[in-house]
């Protein structure tokens, strides 16, 4: 090789780097050698295969390969020997492609040896004439090995660097991703408990704006109140002896951007380096705000119970005949039982209170008391309401119903109306009673149930099991303990007792203070047959109550028919005629009045006038008077 074309590459390679040098090597020595081909290559990790760095082809570069160097005149080269096959190349290496698709006749190869003499690459030229004089070609690519095998591990380790770099940046971005939108809240703490840093989720349960984050201490969020200090002076006693990182604290807040309380559960943990703290916390406002609203519910729960039993006790329900006393008697001794009862009476004569007074003395009191009204249920509604439904089980059906019964499990369902039951539903009810199992509208799931059973009726239900409206087998199912309560004209010595409840109950509930009522009123109440029962008597009084004035309960002659003979009970019939319905307010006021002037003598002022009885100024009266067109002469027109 002579010194010109030695100049050649020297000078076209100088300045370059990187692929650039690569390039311009190959396509030099491929013009200095008068080859039509020349490349550089690095051996792959496996050892079993080469890359080109960069090819020089007829005068072009050619697109970098990737071959195996199995069957090719490179293969003894990258296993670290100089080789030069002068001709015949394509048929010593049949099966390499690339030496038949590039027509070459000639071959020379150079390993490039890093300084522990492991091959890396290698560079080789390939020409289409024979190359008979190997040793120049050879000599001049040794030259340049040891500088293109530099160049390549240089890129290697350029490559390796900015890989790991790319990896770091990476990891940096997962952990600040991590930290960024982790669902638990991170802040991290300066030693003086300014915030450093905090991630969203911190900032989304505080209320804080980026910009805010700095110089924010958690503190100056906690309210001013002596608990909420309390646990805070607790949280960072136990964050100075290092027990905050093992043990939570639940912490009241106030968020920064609208003041409204929030609630986080927190943990606290030095860095490493004691240079700041790392605090992490979970909102738990929600469970926070469900314990509370479970204890006020179980307080009111207590105290609503508490108020049933007050209320609806038997040994409450107001009277002391021997009527009644029987019915209560019985109570006692089947609550603790649990046998159906059919409780038979009258509209009106408590048969609910009955019910409820027999569960709150059951050994099923602190479970619900289920009420179906068999009367006020749609016909085609009743079997829903009583066993459930499936979700699509009919038209209308878009979620699953839990019906009463399932509701009652393990307590007591009272069947208010039991005699107005379609017939074909007490077949299912039937069936209930005895296997204490059901299916809901459109299941086919068994569902079994622990439940009393409590029915009332003010039918005959004997007659209607004879005019086929009741089943008999459903009857005696619920006929194991009969319970007839006698109507209020049969205890009539109970009346006195349920007026005076009542006048209270209502005096308190109207604000209406009454606390007199009359021999005459009270025998007019006891003397009328009330064919409504107590309840009744009950809106009975309740209306009396609204309508006195004083102290004195009035029940006026509208109220009540007054009785027709001394000592005698009218009938209902009797009594009827005798009963005006007043139109109006005014009406019935303007009868009062006249009433109370009757009974005065028409006399207005004074301790016995008409006012004082009324409880008005007489002014008042008189005014009340001209505006309801009353007058001495009405008397006579009344």
């Amino acid at each position: 090789m002579d010194d010109a074309e030695l100049r050649e590459i020297v000078e076209g390679v100088e300045c370059e780097t990187g692929d650039r040098f690569f390039f311009s090597l190959t396509k030099h020595l491929a013009s200095a050698l008068s080859c039509e081909y020349a490349f550089v290559s690095e051996i792959l990790a496996d050892r079993l295969r080469f890359r080109t760095r960069a090819v020089w082809g007829r005068g072009n570069f050619i697109d970098n390969f990737e071959i195996p160097l199995d069957g090719t005149p490179c293969e003894a080269v990258l296993n670290g020997k100089s080789s030069h096959y002068p001709e015949r190349i394509r048929q010593l290496f049949p099966t390499d492609t690339a030496l038949k698709d590039w027509r070459v006749e000639s071959y020379c190869g150079v390993p490039l040896l890093d300084s522990a003499g492991t091959v890396v690459g290698h560079l080789a030229i390939l020409s289409e004439r024979p190359m008979l004089d190997g040793a120049r070609g050879l000599s001049t690519m040794k030259i340049f090995a040891a500088r293109a095998r530099a160049e390549l591990e240089r890129l290697r380790s350029e490559d390796a660097l900015r890989r790991a770099n790319e990896a770091l940046l990476r990891s940096e971005e997962r952990f600040r991703d991590l930290f960024d939108e982790a669902p638990i809240a991170y802040v991290h703490e300066a030693l003086d408990s300014r915030f450093i840093e905090a991630n969203r989720t911190a900032m989304r349960i505080l209320g804080l704006k980026p910009e805010e984050v700095a110089g924010m201490t958690g503190s100056s969020l906690v309210p001013d109140t002596p608990d909420a200090q309390r646990l805070l002076s607790e949280w960072l006693d136990s964050m100075a002896r290092g027990s905050s990182a093992t043990k939570s604290t639940v912490l009241e807040l106030r968020r920064k951007d609208d003041g409204k309380s929030v609630w986080i559960e927190c943990w606290s943990r030095p860095a490493p380096d004691g240079s700041y703290t790392r605090t992490m916390f979970i909102d738990v406002t929600d469970r926070v705000r469900v314990e509370r609203e479970k204890a006020r519910l179980e307080v009111q729960n207590t105290y609503l119970i508490e108020e049933i039993k007050e209320t609806h006790n038997f040994e409450e329900i107001v009277g002391q005949s021997r009527a009644l006393a029987e019915v209560i008697e019985k109570v006692k001794l089947v609550a603790k039982t649990d046998s159906s009862i059919l409780i038979l009476g009258e509209t009106g004569t408590g048969k609910e209170l009955i019910a409820r007074a027999i569960h709150s003395n059951s050994d099923r009191r602190n479970r619900p008391l289920v009420k179906v009204n068999c009367a006020a249920l749609p016909t085609g509604l009743i079997e829903s309401e009583l066993f459930g439904h499936e979700k699509g089980a009919f038209t209308g059906a878009t979620n699953l119903r839990i019906g009463r019964f399932e509701l009652a499990d393990g307590g007591t369902i009272f069947l208010d109306e039991i005699g107005e039951m379609p017939r074909d539903l007490q077949v299912k009810l039937l069936r209930v009673l005895q296997e204490r199992a059901f299916e809901r509208v459109g299941g086919s799931k068994l569902i079994r149930v622990d439940v009393r059973v409590i029915a009332a009726t003010n039918r005959d239900l004997l007659r209607a099991i004879s005019e086929g409206t009741f089943r008999q087998d459903l009857y005696y199912r619920l006929n194991v303990f009969p319970l007839q309560l006698p109507p209020l004209r049969e205890r009539r010595e109970d009346i006195p007792a349920l007026v005076h409840y009542f006048v209270r109950r209502f005096g308190l509930k109207i604000g209406r203070k009454v606390t007199r009522i009359q021999r005459e009123t009270m025998e007019r109440l006891v003397g009328y047959r009330w064919p409504g029962n107590v309840r009744e008597l009950e809106n009975v009084i309740e209306r009396a109550v609204i309508l006195s004035r004083g102290i004195e309960l009035e029940v006026t002659p509208y109220v009540l028919a007054q009785t027709t003979n001394a000592g005698a009970i009218p009938t209902v019939e009797e009594n009827s005629p005798k009963v005006r319905s007043p139109d109006s307010i005014d009406q019935v006021e303007r009868t009062h009045i006249l009433e109370v002037l009757t009974r005065t003598s028409w006399r207005i002022e004074g301790r016995q006038g008409a006012a004082a009885l009324l409880n008005l100024n007489p002014s008042t009266l008189r005014s009340r008077m001209k505006k309801l067109g009353i007058h001495r002469s009405t008397q006579a027109a009344s």
